[in-house]
């Protein structure tokens, strides 16, 4: 049975990296293999779709991942991550910091992928933890948290906007009525989990080369505005892109250029040319200081971006074995409400392939026929099936190995921590589109 298969292959993993030490690399690479011989695909066919995992997966994350932590080593050795968490510190309050983080998560996370904008602010957060003091998870949870709630549950991020082309819903109705319920439920979840007793227990330290351990003088440090428009300079151009493919149709060669300046590399590689510029002369005299700090970045990366690499590949061994057609057959005749089932099937799919866009393009497929019959306001639909596909992150989730690695955690603390969030944000979602579908029913709207 395929699932049993996934399952007996998650065990082997987290044995293969817990008891074994195997290097996480390494493990993930052979349970994918084992697991591709298990499901019948042809031993000579093995390598490519090792190939084809890791080169999906990287080709979308390494371009973001390196140059987005190339911007924040440049914002640190500069003192502008520090002007900025300073000021977020004098407007919140050292109590406020975990307040700060989810304002600011929510904010830069409407309309950016959860990798983009995770890399843009974890800098600050970094730099949040070594001047207060504070735990590393107190600060990076609430931040990580809500990005993953926007990310997951709104349009205009692939997977929700995928499901509405399919369902035929409003992109504006889904974000306007989504936003009741991501904004509550990711802000409870972000304040919350930090103060849970097993995630207190644990106290990771930063990755070593991603953040300056550099403190500066007032003096020494860059003006906040110079500070805050680098920063936000690569959020401008995404969102401004997103808004504009929202709104604008058609082809011209304008739509095509904000298209290309909007995308999530180009955004910031012209990040890093600016913070190159603005901040280099504090760095160090001469260009070669300034590629001193990507390099020591790059360096910090490299094992982060293999990581996930192999979730990419273990990924995709997975969908190439056909599970996800088999949990499509299984399910699609369960006699249950669609909006529940659109979760249901979401929520199983991610837990079995990792890939929360699979999830929710096969969940759609399936209850789609479903939905002219159910009375079902296709919106709520589109924030079901959202809301599942976040659910269950764990070791088959090229997200999960980001998170772990940022954040210095083991396979069993990210699991603990990471998998236990995403699933409580699911329950939360759908609780809130079943309330949301009950309002609109009353209401005849």
């Amino acid at each position: 049975m395929p699932l049993v298969v996934v399952g007996i292959s998650v065990v082997v993993l987290l044995l293969l990296m817990t008891r074994m030490k195997l290097n996480g690399f390494a493990a993930l690479l052979l349970v994918a293999v084992g697991v591709a011989l298990v499901q019948g695909i042809p031993a000579v066919e093995i390598p490519d779709v090792l190939s084809a995992g890791i080169g999906d997966q990287i080709g979308d994350t390494m371009l973001t991942i390196g140059l987005g932590a190339m911007v924040g080593r440049i914002m640190g050795d500069s003192g502008a991550a520090q002007r900025i968490a300073g000021r977020l510190l004098d407007a919140f309050g050292p109590r406020g910091v975990q307040l700060a983080m989810v304002v600011t998560s929510m904010l830069i996370g409407v309309t950016m992928f959860y990798e983009v904008a995770f890399i843009i602010i974890v800098p600050i957060a970094f730099t949040l933890v070594r001047v207060t003091g504070v735990n590393l998870l107190w600060v990076g949870l609430p931040m990580s948290i809500s990005l993953s709630t926007m990310h997951s549950f709104l349009p205009p991020h692939p997977g929700p906007t995928a499901v509405a082309a399919t369902f035929h819903a409003s992109v504006g109705h889904t974000l306007f009525y989504g936003l009741f319920i991501a904004v509550p439920a990711g802000a409870l979840v972000a304040l919350l989990w930090p103060r849970l007793p097993f995630v207190r227990a644990m106290n990771p330290s930063i990755p070593q080369g991603l953040v300056s351990d550099r403190e500066f003088t007032d003096e020494e440090m860059p003006g906040m505005g110079w500070s805050l428009f680098v920063a936000l300079f690569p959020v401008a151009l995404i969102a401004g892109a997103a808004v504009v493919d929202m709104a604008a149709s058609g082809e011209s060669p304008l739509l095509h250029g904000i298209a290309f300046v909007g995308s999530a590399p180009i955004a910031l590689l012209l990040a890093l040319l600016l913070a190159a510029w603005a901040f280099g002369p504090r760095i160090g005299r001469s260009l070669a200081d300034v590629s001193a700090s990507c390099a020591s970045a790059a360096r910090a990366m490299a094992m982060i971006l293999l990581v996930i690499g192999a979730g990419g590949a273990f990924k995709n061994v997975l969908v190439e074995g056909g599970i996800s057609d088999y949990i499509k057959d299984v399910t699609e005749h369960w006699p249950v409400s669609p909006i529940i089932l659109a979760w249901l099937i979401a929520a199983i799919l991610r837990i079995a392939l990792g890939s929360a866009t699979v999830a929710v393009v096969t969940a759609s497929g399936v209850v789609l026929p479903l939905l002219a019959g159910s009375g079902a306001h296709p919106e709520m639909m589109v924030l079901a099936v959202s809301c599942g596909s976040i659910a269950f992150s764990h070791v088959n989730d090229p997200g999960f190995w980001l998170f772990k690695e940022y954040f210095n955690l083991s396979v069993i603390q990210a699991i603990k921590v990471r998998t236990g969030y995403t699933t409580v944000l699911a329950v939360l979602g759908l609780g809130g589109v079943l309330a949301a579908e009950w309002t609109l029913d009353v209401t005849g709207l």
